[in-house]
């Protein structure tokens, strides 16, 4: 399953294009510039958007009045300066665009959806029976025309597609076609599929706190933990997509006899006598796993930055964040701001990646 680079499809020009946001497949490449840019920066001034994007003013005029047309971007207030004229930022219309993502994981499926930078409007949980990488829950569609059903008409028209975020194991397997084709007869949408891991990624250098960097090593931590590192804005796989077992199945071993399932931790951990110990034994084998990561990575790239994604409780991996900055200073660990169904809001960040980004 290869990974998104958010690269754009081959450009054409403004005048080809169909009105309607449905009927958008590929954008202009400059148009795809500014959209960027606009997630990137918001309340940027048309002056601002040429300089750093190279376009003349001209044709950034051509590409904001079309964009602000078909309602993807919005004028703030005008702002006076010391000299000339006010100037009017321009940001992304939140409501300029919509996006469904759903992630399945090992012991739940999560169906998100969100708005055009990157705001979670509604998130539905769907536990499994079994533990498992391979389960697609029967409620997915449910759950989905409910979510969609919740949405004024006006707005579901301006749905620009779904996000599958897969584990491995179902690359390649008929399940997952099967699951594809369904979603996109049932809704009338395209369906784009990324492993999970990849995925989160993909939204915190999109909506999160990777926006400004360029390079990072990102870690998720799920059942087990999972890598990628980022170039330059692209995604890479190592030699092996193997998770690490420092993830919240060991946390749940480490409590024995007292063991509970990791998302039952947080709002039980008062009553689990050893948690408090389990839980900074775990954080050190994190902290341990990473560092022996960016001593690997490091004879072949130097990284300075780690960013560290999960659903947990941020202040759980802030504290190992923490404990990694104090053992190696000459790197900053920060933590994914996604924290709501970070996979799930990754899987919906694919359309826009893919119809709107550069």
């Amino acid at each position: 399953m290869p990974d998104m680079r958010f690269a754009p499809p081959n450009p054409i020009r403004i005048a080809d294009r169909v009105n309607g946001l449905n009927a958008v497949s590929v954008r202009s490449h400059n148009e795809r510039l500014v959209l960027a840019l606009l997630l990137q920066h918001g309340g940027t001034s048309r002056m601002a958007i040429g300089e750093k994007t190279g376009l003349s003013a001209q044709t950034v005029s051509v590409i904001v009045r079309s964009l602000e047309k078909e309602g993807l971007v919005a004028k703030g207030k005008a702002q006076k300066g010391r000299v000339g004229p006010p100037t009017i930022p321009m940001s992304l219309n939140p409501e300029g665009a919509y996006s469904v993502g759903i992630s399945i994981g090992f012991r739940k499926t999560e169906v998100v959806l969100i708005n055009f930078v990157g705001t979670v409007v509604s998130h539905k949980t769907l536990q499994h029976e079994t533990a498992g990488d391979h389960h697609v829950h029967p409620d997915i569609f449910t759950t989905t025309e409910a979510i969609l059903a919740d949405l004024p008409a006006k707005k579901r028209l301006r749905v620009a597609g779904i996000g599958l975020a897969l584990p491995d194991q179902f690359e390649d397997s008929e399940p997952l076609e099967q699951m594809r084709q369904r979603l996109e007869e049932a809704f009338a949408l395209e369906v784009f599929v990324q492993n999970d891991v990849t995925a989160a990624a993909g939204g915190e250098s999109l909506f999160g706190v990777a926006r400004d960097l360029d390079n990072y090593l990102f870690f998720y931590i799920g059942a087990k933990i999972h890598s990628r590192l980022i170039l330059n804005h692209q995604i890479y796989n190592g030699a092996s997509t193997k998770p690490y077992d420092v993830g919240l199945l060991e946390l749940e071993r480490g409590l024995g006899s007292n063991a509970v399932y990791a998302d039952e931790l947080w709002e039980r951990s008062r009553h689990l006598e050893n948690f408090d110990a389990a839980l900074a034994d775990w954080q050190k084998k994190c902290v341990e796993l990473i560092k022996s990561k960016l001593d690997e990575l490091g004879q072949f790239v130097d990284v300075k930055t780690v960013v560290l994604s999960s659903y947990i409780p941020p202040e759980i991996c802030r504290t190992i964040c923490d404990h990694l900055a104090l053992e190696n200073d000459a790197v900053a660990a920060i933590v994914g701001s996604l924290d709501r169904a970070p996979k799930a809001v990754g899987a919906a960040s694919l359309p826009f990646a893919s119809r709107f980004m550069v």
